[in-house]
């Protein structure tokens, strides 16, 4: 068994240094803290320090990931990533992710959508080009699929909108060369032929 000795607040305020027998042992957010009511000569048994250093852990990370995950809409794929290069112990993930999902910030459909919706209106992206982006973000076929199905995605006044903001860069080249490379931009854009060669025209 070990003894709470000291319990000091850290310079944020948010948190607590809990010392057991004369020294630092583990730093507790307040509402653990209040939760578990520690108190200055309380004895902890092993597996109890254990647990309450988990669920501040869990505290912690999880202040940090909704953080994350409130600035724009994420992919299940993202916060994976997230939780990887953050070295988050794996015994706190399901608990951090039903998190999310309770507080309706992990929906790979949701995030699909609100994707689509930016390409379209603020990158002028080819439907292939978004479905290669969604993939890299985890999301699954079915679901990219669902999604694009309910969009109306008008790539000819895309390509003619592309054009139009690029045209700077090609007017200095001859018709021949100057419809090359349009035609070139186009497909690394993701464009079919037909719609690329029909609009350069």
């Amino acid at each position: 068994m070990a003894t709470i000795t000291s319990i000091k607040p850290q310079k944020k305020g948010k948190r607590v240094n809990i010392y057991l027998d004369g020294k630092f042992s583990f730093g507790l957010d307040l509402e653990n803290y209040m939760r578990l009511g520690l108190k200055i000569d309380q004895e902890l048994s092993e597996e109890e320090v254990g647990e309450i250093v988990k669920k501040g852990e869990f505290q912690k990370t999880s202040d940090k990931l909704l953080n994350f995950a409130m600035i724009r809409p994420r992919s299940k794929s993202e916060i994976t990533d997230w939780l990887r290069r953050k070295k988050v112990n794996e015994t706190i993930h399901t608990g951090l992710f039903n998190k999310l999902k309770r507080l309706e910030l992990l929906d790979d459909e949701k995030f699909a959508k609100w994707w689509v919706n930016q390409r379209l209106e603020f990158r002028k992206k080819s439907k292939k080009e978004i479905q290669f982006e969604l993939r890299s973000k985890g999301i699954s076929n079915e679901v990219i699929k669902n999604v694009l199905d309910g969009f109306e995605i008008d790539e000819e006044q895309i390509v003619k909108d592309l054009i139009k903001q690029k045209k700077y860069k090609w007017e200095r080249y001859e018709k021949k060369v100057r419809e090359q490379k349009m035609k070139e931009y186009l497909m690394r854009k993701g464009f079919g032929w037909n719609i690329i060669s029909k609009m350069v025209q």
